[in-house]
């Protein structure tokens, strides 16, 4: 099954950080945090402007994004966990 956002929407899949900090400390899995980094799956059409004319998004599939850690909904589709927000919510493109 293939999802696919609407209008200013962003399809975003979580990358997992290292669960080891620079000094070698071993992070357990309950006192990790939820990464704020993800890699852009898909984008919807974009954005509808006032006139009626569309603008496009900025981010593009294959972008890897910084976002807010409590943004966007989570869903689940088949079995792999992503996130749908809004555009305006990612806070970067990572070079």
């Amino acid at each position: 099954m293939e999802l696919r956002p609407l209008q200013d929407r962003v399809l975003v899949k979580r990358v997992e950080e290292e669960a080891k900090t620079k000094s070698g400390i071993i992070i357990p899995d309950n006192q990790k945090e939820k990464p704020a980094q993800g890699e852009v799956i898909s984008v919807g059409t974009g954005y509808r402007m006032k006139d009626g004319s569309m603008r496009a998004l900025e981010v593009k599939k294959g972008d890897k994004v910084l976002f807010s850690k409590f943004t966007g909904t989570e869903v689940k589709v088949s079995g792999q966990e992503y996130l749908i927000m809004k555009e305006s919510e990612i806070l970067g493109i990572l070079q």
